[in-house]
């Protein structure tokens, strides 16, 4: 029979580990730290099914810190790669928090700063290196960082980092450093790009999956609304934000940066705040300082795109809001895994038109059900559907209908007319 793990001290980790585990106010480990702990410090690879804010990043990192003991030598020994800056800084804060007693070396190097202090740091020594694959490789290619000492490799968020275009790095990655580590890989998801991966580096590994691939927490509340148009969009969105009581911490996700921007202006011009908004094209610290805003409850508003989806580790986010549906539809996952963390109760809720229940359809298909839908309130104003976004949505079905069945024409293809060449249009002159 095998042996019940129900608190830190069953995982048989060092001293150090322990009182810094006790001081981040954990009582006992989740599920996945359960599984992966054990397995990793008995020298599996790993291949970790787990959505966010299950504790998989301390799943991995105190085995890591384990394993790694004390501070040795001047190059990295253990490596971590995630797709954004955001995951970066957010790993970096909790290893941390949980190496405190210990004397080993991290530094994080990112994208959006220039290198030379990252590069003053390694330079420094450093016994684990976490990294997005782009900086790393930057670095890399300047002399300035030596891997041949590396026994641990980490690739966290990896369905996300194929979904960036990630995949020729990490495979240029896993060329400069050694052949024998131990491998260890984490995804929400389990796309076929990262079982090719996985394929390709991982060997014989333990798969731990805490809840089937897609699958939404059990303590988010799922909501669907079906709003015609843009403005009844916004409309619907002023009509829930103005229960301030219940909705305290709220996310809400757009699909692209001019609708960020236009919901937190929309926002702020009401009064809803105090709100930021975060996207690519806003800078690195202003970023950082919005998601630390966020987190420390001085924002009761954050409207961001895709890019900070799985940068923000905040425990009591109230709601998610999905403005627009995400046509990666992981990513409807991980969004919605913002709220609902750490044994708190959360409410996922989805706005949709006509064009994107095409891709609800599909979302459902991924995490196996049903989104319910509420009725729009009847306070709301439901505003006409104008030409622009009209014929936006038609030609969005058109393109849907197109994949599923390549031989439709499309619904603008009856409508077009023909003519001759040698036709005289109404108004046209005669060429002299």
């Amino acid at each position: 029979m095998p042996h019940t793990i129900s608190s830190f001290d069953d995982l048989k980790l060092n001293r150090q580990l322990l009182h810094a585990v006790e001081e981040t106010g954990y009582r006992s480990p989740t599920p996945v730290q359960q599984k992966v702990i054990p397995l990793t410090l008995a020298g599996h690879d790993v291949m970790g099914i787990a959505q966010t804010g299950t504790g998989k990043t301390a799943a991995y990192l105190l085995p890591m810190l384990m394993k790694l003991k004390y501070a040795q030598g001047e190059t990295p020994r253990a490596l971590v790669l995630a797709p954004t800056r955001e995951l970066i800084l957010q790993i970096a804060a909790n290893l941390s928090e949980l190496s405190k007693y210990t004397d080993l070396r991290s530094v994080a190097i990112y994208g959006g700063i220039g290198p030379k202090s990252q590069i003053e740091h390694i330079r420094a020594g450093v016994d684990i290196l976490l990294a997005t694959p782009g900086r790393l490789l930057d670095i890399y290619s300047r002399n300035e960082l030596v891997l041949k000492a590396i026994n641990t490799l980490v690739i966290d968020e990896a369905d996300k980092m194929m979904d960036m275009g990630f995949m020729p790095q990490v495979r240029r990655i896993l060329e400069i450093i050694p052949i024998k580590k131990q491998h260890l890989l984490f995804s929400a998801t389990m796309p076929e790009k990262v079982i090719e991966l996985s394929h390709e580096f991982l060997e014989f590994p333990e798969v731990v999956e805490i809840t089937p691939q897609g699958t939404t927490a059990e303590t988010v509340a799922q909501r669907l609304y079906q709003a015609p148009n843009l403005k009844t969009k916004i409309n619907l969105l002023l009509h829930l934000l103005e229960n301030k009581e219940d909705y305290k911490r709220v996310l809400i996700f757009t699909r692209t940066k001019k609708n960020a921007d236009n919901v937190f202006k929309f926002l702020e011009r009401k009064k809803q705040g105090p709100l930021r908004v975060i996207h690519a094209n806003k800078g690195q610290n202003s970023r950082i300082n919005a998601i630390n805003q966020f987190k420390d409850g001085e924002l009761r508003i954050l409207v961001s795109t895709d890019v900070s989806a799985r940068g923000i580790d905040v425990s009591n986010v109230s709601h998610v809001i999905n403005f627009d549906v995400p046509i990666v539809y992981e990513d409807y996952v991980h969004r919605i895994g913002r709220t609902g963390r750490a044994h708190h109760q959360g409410v996922a809720i989805t706005f949709a038109n006509e064009a994107e229940m095409y891709h609800i359809q599909k979302i459902q298909k991924l995490i196996k059900e049903e989104i319910p839908v509420h009725p729009l309130p009847q306070a709301i104003t439901i505003e006409e559907t104008e030409s622009w976004e009209k014929q936006e949505i038609a030609r969005a079905i058109d393109t849907f209908r197109k994949k599923e069945d390549p031989t439709f024409q499309g619904a603008f293809h009856a409508k077009k007319k023909k003519f001759s060449p040698g036709k005289k249009i109404k108004g046209q002159r005669k060429k002299r």
